[in-house]
C-alpha cells in the first residue's frame, strides 16, 4: 500500500473509532489463562458509551479467561485500520447484569442471552487504553486514551 493521505489528526481518529463503536457489530477478543495459553475470538458487542458489553458462556475458554484474568485486548478493523482496546473486565450473570446495558445487546444483536441459557456472562470491558492508526504514518499520535482518560 502506497501512502496517499495525511495522517489523521486525533480528535479525528476518536471521532472515528466512537462511530464504529456504534456501527461494528463483531469485536476481536484477545485473552489469556493462567498459563499463558492465547484465545482470540470475535464476539458481538455493544457500546453504551462508557464501556464495551460482550456475551459468551461462562464456562468456555474466552468467558473463563475474561472472568478469571480481569483484563482484555480487543481489536476492529483490518491491518490498515487498527483499533486496539485494552480494557479491564467485570463479568456479570444473567440476573445480576444492569437491564440497560442487556436490552441495548438484545436489541442491537436481536440474540437475549437472558433467555437463551443460564451459562451465558456479560462481560463490562472499561477500556484504560485506546489506540488507533491507517498506517505506519498514523503511528505517531496512535494513542487515544491512556490510563482510562482520553488523550485527545
Amino acid at each position: 500500500m502506497k501512502i496517499t493521505e495525511p495522517a489523521r489528526t486525533g480528535a479525528r481518529r476518536k471521532r472515528d473509532l466512537l462511530a464504529r463503536l456504534e456501527r461494528e457489530m463483531d469485536i476481536w477478543v484477545a485473552t489469556a489463562d493462567a498459563e499463558g495459553l492465547p484465545c482470540l475470538v470475535a464476539l458481538w458487542f455493544v457500546w453504551d458509551g462508557e464501556s464495551i458489553w460482550m456475551c459468551t458462556r461462562g464456562t468456555n475458554p474466552t468467558g473463563r479467561n475474561l472472568r478469571d484474568g480481569g483484563r482484555t485486548r480487543l481489536a476492529l478493523g483490518h491491518t490498515r485500520d487498527v483499533v486496539l482496546i485494552d480494557g479491564e473486565v467485570r463479568a456479570y450473570g444473567a440476573e445480576e447484569v444492569p437491564a440497560a446495558a442487556a436490552d441495548a445487546f438484545a436489541a442491537r444483536t436481536g440474540w437475549d442471552p437472558r433467555a437463551d441459557s443460564p451459562a451465558y456472562v456479560y462481560f463490562r470491558v472499561r477500556p484504560y487504553a485506546v489506540q488507533s492508526w491507517h498506517g505506519v504514518h498514523e503511528l505517531r499520535g496512535r494513542h487515544l486514551m491512556r490510563d482510562g482518560a482520553w488523550a485527545v
